[in-house]
């Protein structure tokens, strides 16, 4: 494979990761209603959490059992999931959240939400190490530059689609919290039925 072939599989394989609704585009949803910085940040610890996850799954890959841990990265993604749901509706209402959230809390929380995302683990501890063993480093670059891509550019559309207006700073709040919890269930739900 050519490495400019590489680079478009990184590229698509990147936005296939971020791209798709989920816990932390709408963390990234919610904070970016309150500023462009603050949704930036959200996705900057998103990133470092891929970077983490990406990295530890690489080198932990041959020595964990995927199927013994499954049940607690579930569990885990579930209480960590709902947690943050329902502290994003209790703020949802909120039609003027305090603009100096700390920039460091901002992506801690982020950070967090990523390490502990059973979808996130799930798709390094697969795809993306399948693919990381294939394309190697001009691969994973791509995929990078790809999350970097939407890092900036997810909250700046959502920013400009919901700025002056109160309602629909609302609406992505309360959405974003509702969609964490419906994941937060969904994780509970699998950790249930995995065998």
């Amino acid at each position: 494979m050519s490495e400019v072939t590489l680079a478009l599989f990184g590229l698509g394989l990147g936005f296939s990761l971020t791209i798709p609704p989920g816990p932390m585009n709408a963390l990234i949803a919610s904070n970016a209603t309150k500023s462009f910085r603050a949704g930036f940040v959200t996705g900057l610890g998103a990133m470092s959490s891929d970077a983490i996850l990406g990295t530890v799954v690489y080198l932990l890959q041959a020595v964990v059992n995927l199927h013994a841990v499954a049940r607690f990265v579930y569990l885990l993604g579930a209480a960590v999931l709902a947690f943050m749901g329902i502290r994003l509706l209790r703020r949802a209402g909120n039609p003027n959240p305090p603009a100096g959230v700390p920039t460091a809390s901002t992506y801690a929380t982020a950070l967090m939400v990523g390490i502990s995302n059973p979808f996130q683990i799930l798709w390094w501890l697969t795809a993306g190490l399948a693919f990381a063993y294939f394309g190697g480093a001009i691969l994973l670059f791509a995929l990078f530059a790809a999350i970097a891509v939407w890092v900036v550019a997810f909250p700046s559309a959502v920013r400009l689609g919901t700025r002056g207006s109160p309602r629909a700073q609302g609406a992505v709040r309360y959405g974003s919290g509702a969609l964490v919890l419906a994941f937060a269930a969904y994780c509970a739900f699998l950790a249930l039925i995995v065998a």
